[in-house]
């Protein structure tokens, strides 16, 4: 007799892949904040609009430490949790062909209103049209993963970096005025209506038939090593693939030092940037998830880091909670701020909000099982209204949330 699907139990959880997926929030929301308030991250010119000393030091430190690193981060984070999703259902018995269908739809569905309604930049969109291609590696061997995301990164970055550095004296850092000008009066100044059209033509624009290949090729290999990773245990047991993790973690390492600060000792030339984002980013990425995962080893670290894991049970709701926020406090419709708050303020402002997350986060799970998006999104995924209300004998289950 078939078990019946359900999600994850709370005492199954595992406390630092929720860490990991907090800390991948807090690094999207610094990332975030700088292309919400301001057309320069799509359109080029952050150099001439914020010329300061300060502000330069903060955006090298984004770029070295939070660009390209946590929406891979994640990346990697989703390949693990649909691998996960998939071993806990056949160990039941059950199809996980249209039950994991089903979850991507609705995250499909969930970005289709995030990006049009609400931001250009989603990555939930994105997560859900390319997860549908993981069907094709759900049984394939854990080499093959390896094999196919190394070989999507090397095709992506070897022959385009290559390019890049035979043309270096034509490089010379595109700005798109014209949109930059449109973006900050719609934004700034427009209705919600302008704001919705000038939002389509930023994710048009960021989402071009061109561009897709190069998204591809930077999630898709992510996601595989986050499949692999699951397959081979290393997050569910840490003891007992602790070799494997510190080897992993210091080339990773090695590889997030020189090629996301490297580039900065030589002047951070542009042909470079395509291999600073993937092989940098996609290192750094991993070198985080194993940082957390060492760092739960040890008393200090845990209690460091386990607020993090609030944030990350309910990361789909933290999100786009981030992401409502800053259409308030940015847009016209809202406070105004569009192209008004430097990236010292920002980086303030992320760290001031990410705070006031950690706690409510901690205050929803007293009471509930789930974010409430969570809850929406695990009950269309199962096809079966799923308890939200936590029971009090439940409530002291969860180590830190009491």
């Amino acid at each position: 007799m078939k078990s019946k699907a359900s999600p994850i139990r709370e005492a199954e959880r595992l406390s630092w892949i929720d860490a990991a997926r907090g800390l991948a929030i807090l690094g999207i929301f610094m990332v975030n904040v700088p292309a919400f308030n301001a057309p320069y991250f799509l359109y080029g010119g952050a150099e001439s609009a914020w010329p300061s000393s300060v502000d330069r030091t903060v955006q090298s430190i984004i770029d070295i430490f939070f660009q390209a690193s946590f929406y891979t981060l994640f990346s990697f984070m989703f390949g693990f949790g649909l691998q996960m999703m998939k071993e806990r259902l056949e160990e039941k018995g059950i199809s996980y062909r249209p039950i994991l269908f089903r979850r991507l739809i609705v995250l499909i569905a969930f970005g289709l209103v995030h990006a049009f309604l609400i931001w250009h930049g989603d990555i939930l969109l994105t997560y859900g049209v390319f997860g549908l291609v993981l069907f094709a590696f759900f049984n394939a061997k854990p080499r093959t993963l390896l094999a196919w995301g190394y070989g999507m990164l090397a095709f992506l970055v070897i022959p385009l970096t290559l390019s890049l550095y035979a043309i270096r004296n034509q490089l010379g850092g595109f700005v798109n005025q014209d949109a930059i000008r449109e973006s900050l009066e719609n934004y700034g100044s427009g209705s919600f209506l302008v704001i919705l059209e000038q939002n389509w033509s930023d994710w048009a624009y960021a989402n071009s038939p061109g561009n897709l290949p190069f998204l591809a090729l930077s999630l898709i290999p992510m996601f595989l090593f986050g499949m692999y990773v699951c397959r081979k245990k290393w997050l569910h047991n840490p003891e007992a693939h602790r070799s494997s993790i510190l080897k992993v973690w210091l080339i990773t390492g090695l590889l997030f030092l020189v090629f996301k600060a490297g580039p900065y000792m030589i002047g951070n030339p542009e042909w470079l940037q395509l291999a600073q984002d993937n092989v940098g980013g996609s290192a750094s990425a991993v070198f985080y998830v194993l940082s957390v995962t060492l760092a739960f080893r040890t008393s200090a670290g845990s209690k460091l880091l386990h607020p993090l894991s609030w944030v990350g049970r309910m990361s789909l709701s933290n999100y786009i909670f981030q992401s409502l926020f800053s259409f308030i406090l940015f847009y016209s419709v809202g406070f105004g701020l569009y192209g008004e708050v430097s990236p010292l303020f920002s980086m303030l402002i992320v760290l001031t909000v990410f705070t006031i997350q950690i706690a409510l986060s901690k205050l929803w799970l007293k009471s509930f099982r789930y974010g409430p998006l969570e809850w929406l999104w695990r009950t269309l995924t199962y096809g079966k209204k799923q308890k939200l209300k936590r029971i009090p004998a439940a409530a002291s289950e969860e180590k830190g949330v009491q």
